[in-house]
């Protein structure tokens, strides 16, 4: 099959760019949210580990409904990085938290997993008007650039989940690591925003570890005994070979193409 590059790149930094997402046509816009520290490697470590299918919701109430109607459902998130317990969801202590390392075959295989996250799965919420919308993560980078390559859409949006209301540099790194696999340097079409994130990829790409040890997410993480060994996991790279889509508000591997 040919290769072809997109028309238009672009990438969000911060959630108050991706908050408008909902108004705007994405008809002909494919959308690869990443939130690497970490949402979107933890869908991976999830489809990868067996489970059916992973379904972002942005709010712990309506993960908690989903719960009720879908009593074989696995509750899954964090707020503030750590599970959700039941003084922050009225009751109902989640089964897992938002550890990639929490999501084993023998815990999640045949299961749905309803997620909701601080950031991760509003930036998916809020791309669910695209043409297609990948989840990115570092695990599965060269199967989703595979797949873009494949699919040449009109227009590429790479979206940032972000940490709190902020830029996240991880994902920053994520997105700029893609815009290099997907895009040639020397064309001129690319948005200032795209060559900025692949400008920092390129930076620091031969040592991904030290970068994120200083971004705010990456000293947090490092700084808890018990999810320090997220940050290596999350940066893995190429270690699955599929690509996460969203279908009918579920997250699925892909068909290969």
């Amino acid at each position: 099959m040919s290769t072809h590059y997109p028309a238009q790149l672009e990438v969000l930094y911060t959630p108050a760019e991706y908050a408008g997402l909902p108004a705007r046509d994405l008809s002909d816009t494919i959308c690869v949210v990443f939130d690497v520290f970490r949402a979107t490697s933890t869908i991976v470590a999830a489809l990868a580990a067996g489970a059916r299918a992973v379904i972002p919701v942005a709010e712990i109430p309506e993960a908690v409904a989903l719960g009720r109607e879908r009593p074989d459902a696995l509750l899954a998130g964090e707020r503030e990085g750590h599970r959700i317990r039941a003084a922050l969801s009225g009751g109902v202590d989640f089964h897992l938290g938002n550890s990639p390392r929490e999501y084993t075959p023998e815990r999640v295989g045949g299961r749905t997993i309803v997620l909701s996250t601080t950031n991760g799965s509003r930036a998916l919420r809020a791309c669910a008007g695209a043409a297609e919308l990948l989840a990115g993560a570092f695990p599965n980078l060269a199967a989703t650039a595979r797949h873009l390559r494949t699919r040449a859409p009109r227009r590429l949006l790479l979206v940032c989940s972000g940490t709190g209301e902020r830029a996240a540099y991880e994902d920053i790194l994520g997105a700029g690591a893609l815009a290099a696999l997907v895009w040639p340097a020397d064309d001129s079409a690319a948005a200032d925003s795209a060559r900025l994130a692949r400008a920092v990829y390129e930076r620091h790409q031969h040592d991904l570890a030290s970068a994120v040890s200083q971004s705010s997410n990456g000293r947090r993480l490092l700084g808890v005994p018990e999810l320090r060994d997220d940050v290596p996991w999350c940066l893995q790279r190429d270690r699955f070979d599929f690509v996460v889509g969203h279908q009918n508000g579920e997250l699925r591997p892909l068909p290969k193409v």
